[in-house]
C-alpha cells in the first residue's frame, strides 16, 4: 500500500482539498484498507493499534456518504452516530471530522458527560448530520426525549475494547437496540478479546475485516526499561528521575484516580508543575489539564488509563508506569503516548514485588524482557530539588542517540 494515495481511494474533491490543507499526503494502512470498503457500503471490522489513523479511516468515507445522500436531517435526530468511550476521544473525533468536512455542508454535534447539558440540547434541537457521543450522556438525553435514533443510517463504534474495559458494553447494546436494523455499521478496536468478537456478531452484518498487525508490539523508537523498587520507594524514585531535565514532558500512569491525585499533589509540593486527569474530574478540569500539559505549562500529566488512548500530544519524552497495568495490552497503549510522529521516547516501569506477575505478562506480550536499570533506590529526601551526586543517583534512561535500547542498557537484567 506504500504507493496508494488518497485520490486512488475514491475520495471526493472537497474531502481531498481538506486533507491537503491539513497536510495529509499518504494514507496509513488502516485507511488504505478500510476507506474503499466503507465507500462501497460494507460493514467493516477494523483492527489496528491506537495512533494508526482510525478516525480518518472511518470518518472520511462516512462524510462522503452523508454529503452524497443529501438528506435533510430532522429536529432532534441524527444521520450518523459515532460512539467513543471517553470524553477526550469524543472531542478529538468531533474536531477531526469538522476539519475533514470543512468544504461540505454537514452539521456536527458532540454529546459527552461532565459538562452542563444545555448547550448539547440546543445543538440537537435542529438535528445533526454527524453525532459523536459517549454512551452515558447519550442515553441520558434520549431518556429526556431530546434525541431519537430512528433515522440513523451509519453507526461507528470506536475503541470497542475500551468500551468493555470501562463498563460501557450494556449501554452500547441498549443504544444499538434503538437503531434501525437497516444501516451501515463500522467497529474499530485495538485488540480483539472474546467480548468484542461477540459484539461484532451482534452489530455487524457480513463485515469485511481490515487488520493491521504491527511487526512489533511497541514502537521501535521507544526505549523501555524497568526499575525494581519497593512500593514505599516509588515516589522517591519518581522525584529522582524527574531531576533529569531531559524528562521535559512526562506522562505518569497510575491504576487509581486517588493515586493520580495523590502523586500530582506530591509532585507539586516537590516543585514540579503537575496536573492529574481521570474520570472523576469535570470535563472543564480535564481539558484545562490537557491544555496546560500540551502548552508546556505543566511538565507532568498524571493519568489513569482513560488517557492511554485517544490523546495525541506531540513531544511526550517519557512515559512512567508508576503502577503496572492489570491488563498487559494497556501497557502498550500507555507507552504509545511517546515516540509519536517519528520522534524517540522512553518508557519507564516501576515494579514492586507484588507486580511481578504483571511484568511477566507484559514481557510475554512484547516477546522480550524489559531491561533492568535499577534494582533499588538509596535513601534520600524525596522533596529535594538538588541534582543527586553520582554515588546516589538512580540510573536514568535516555531516548536521545540510542535507537536500540540495548545500546544504552548494556548491563542486562542483572544490573544493580
Amino acid at each position: 500500500m506504500t504507493d496508494t494515495s488518497f485520490e486512488m481511494l475514491g475520495l471526493s474533491e472537497p474531502i481531498l482539498r481538506a486533507l491537503s490543507t491539513e497536510g495529509y499526503q499518504t494514507p496509513t494502512p488502516i485507511q488504505a484498507g478500510a476507506i474503499p470498503l466503507v465507500l462501497a457500503g460494507r460493514d467493516v471490522l477494523g483492527l489496528a493499534q491506537t495512533g494508526t489513523g482510525k478516525t480518518a479511516a472511518f470518518g472520511l468515507p462516512l462524510l462522503q456518504h452523508l454529503a452524497a445522500e443529501k438528506i435533510a436531517v430532522k429536529p432532534r435526530e441524527a444521520r450518523a452516530l459515532i460512539l467513543a468511550p471517553t470524553r477526550e476521544l469524543a472531542l478529538q473525533i468531533f474536531e477531526n471530522l469538522r476539519l475533514y468536512s470543512r468544504h461540505l455542508k454537514l452539521s456536527h454535534a458532540v454529546i459527552l458527560g461532565g459538562v452542563n447539558q444545555n448547550r448539547q440540547i440546543a445543538a440537537l434541537r435542529n438535528g445533526a448530520d454527524i453525532l459523536v457521543a459517549t454512551p452515558g450522556r447519550l442515553l441520558d438525553l434520549i431518556g429526556q426525549k431530546h434525541l431519537r435514533l430512528d433515522h440513523v443510517t451509519h453507526l461507528v463504534i470506536d475503541e470497542a475494547d475500551r468500551m468493555f474495559d470501562m463498563g460501557f458494553i450494556r449501554d452500547v447494546r441498549r443504544i444499538v437496540g434503538l437503531l434501525p436494523r437497516k444501516r451501515q455499521s463500522l467497529l474499530f478496536s485495538a485488540t480483539m478479546p472474546g467480548e468484542v468478537a461477540y459484539l461484532v456478531n451482534e452489530v455487524l452484518h457480513q463485515p469485511a475485516r481490515v487488520e493491521v498487525s504491527p511487526k512489533v508490539i511497541a514502537a521501535p523508537r521507544i526505549a523501555q526499561c524497568v526499575y525494581h523498587v519497593a512500593t514505599s520507594d516509588k515516589r522517591t524514585l519518581l522525584n529522582t528521575l524527574l531531576q533529569d531535565e531531559d524528562m521535559s514532558r512526562v506522562i505518569v500512569f497510575t491504576r487509581t484516580k486517588h493515586g493520580a491525585n495523590k502523586i500530582a499533589t506530591q509532585l507539586a509540593k516537590s516543585g514540579y508543575k503537575a496536573e492529574a486527569i481521570h474520570g472523576n474530574k469535570s470535563q472543564n478540569a480535564r481539558q484545562r489539564a490537557l491544555e496546560d500539559f500540551r502548552s508546556g505549562r505543566a511538565r507532568v500529566l498524571v493519568a489513569t488509563d482513560i488517557a492511554a488512548r485517544g490523546i495525541d500530544i506531540d513531544g511526550v519524552t517519557h512515559v512512567v508506569n508508576f503502577d503496572l497495568p492489570e491488563v498487559a495490552e494497556s501497557y502498550v497503549h500507555r507507552i504509545g503516548r511517546t515516540a509519536r510522529a517519528g520522534a524517540e521516547g522512553v518508557a519507564i516501569a516501576l515494579c514492586d514485588p507484588t507486580e511481578q506477575p504483571r511484568l511477566k505478562a507484559i514481557e510475554r506480550l512484547l516477546k522480550h524482557p524489559l531491561e533492568v536499570i535499577g534494582a533499588s533506590l538509596p535513601p534520600q529526601n524525596a522533596a529535594s530539588k538538588e541534582r543527586p551526586n553520582s554515588d546516589t543517583a538512580a540510573p536514568r534512561p535516555r531516548a536521545r542517540r540510542h535507537r536500540n535500547p540495548r545500546a544504552r542498557y548494556g548491563r542486562g537484567r542483572n544490573a544493580a
